[in-house]
């Protein structure tokens, strides 16, 4: 259960449903995309998981992000302006950075990739993007190693993390991540697991993990930091419905590419 303070009510809820409507068609189509009946072996679930592990990563820096600008993280320390969304995206932080699997603290990333590991998936991309940025080297340059469609997806989120408003961070945070796996793929790799004795445990952990917070904790309270942070200014509504578009049509996007791949190996 969440000890979360309740965000006030605010005169934004309107413009929020207005932007749930318009995003409908588009969450509607992910959520039937055909990668997911594609999606048969665990050969098809490692290539599926090679891409997907980027857009894990890039989700925590896009959480970084919004912590960073949400909250203090300077000396002298001073209060930010946003008490309520600030105190929602350092709950998260510590369930996405430092939850706890097997009695032991990892983030939902290090979980991610374990799983993979598990699965003989190709983890070498993503590794060598971490020791480069570990070292403060040139990691963009790193992530041409990536899937295409997973560097495109990486591209797009950090367009939006260096160049645009919080509002529109708070924005492609809340509506293009993890929740748009829908219960269909979760119920595959669940089958996939009984057939391998297992060995899809810790990728099962990780999916149900993200339906219990998404769905009873972190999207609805999500939602509301989006319209703490855009208040009733017209401008960023529509800087935050943009991003929120193009959150979920680069989603749409790297589905696409990971589908072909899967499809051009069968």
């Amino acid at each position: 259960m969440s000890t979360s303070a309740p965000l006030a009510p605010s005169a934004a809820l309107a413009p929020l449903e207005r932007l749930e409507s318009r995003l409908a068609p588009l969450r509607k189509r992910l959520a039937s995309h055909p990668i997911y009946a594609a999606i048969q072996s665990e050969q098809q679930l490692r290539l599926f998981m090679e891409s997907h592990v980027f857009a894990v990563w890039d989700f925590m820096s896009l959480l970084k992000a919004l912590q960073r600008s949400l909250t203090c993280v300077d000396v002298p320390w001073v209060p930010s302006r946003h008490a309520a969304s600030r105190r929602f995206i350092n709950e998260i932080v510590l369930g996405e950075e430092s939850d706890e699997y097997q009695h032991r603290p990892l983030s939902h990333f290090e979980i991610y990739l374990e799983a993979m590991q598990a699965l003989d998936a190709d983890t070498a991309p993503i590794n060598a993007l971490l020791t480069t940025a570990r070292a403060g080297g040139d990691w963009k340059a790193t992530l041409a190693a990536a899937p295409a469609p997973a560097r495109a997806f990486v591209e797009e989120t950090f367009r939006v993390i260096e160049h645009g408003s919080l509002a529109a961070q708070a924005a492609a945070f809340t509506f293009g991540r993890e929740d748009v796996i829908p219960e269909m793929f979760r119920g595959m790799v669940h089958e996939l697991n009984a057939e391998r004795d297992g060995r899809l445990g810790q990728f099962v952990w990780y999916l149900e993990r993200h339906i219990e917070v998404d769905g009873d904790d972190h999207g609805p309270l999500s939602l509301r930091m989006v319209a703490d942070l855009c208040g009733d200014d017209d401008a960023l509504w529509a800087e935050a419905t943009a991003a929120a578009e193009a959150a979920l049509t680069a989603r749409l996007a790297l589905w696409d590419g990971v589908l072909a791949e899967i499809l051009a190996r069968q």
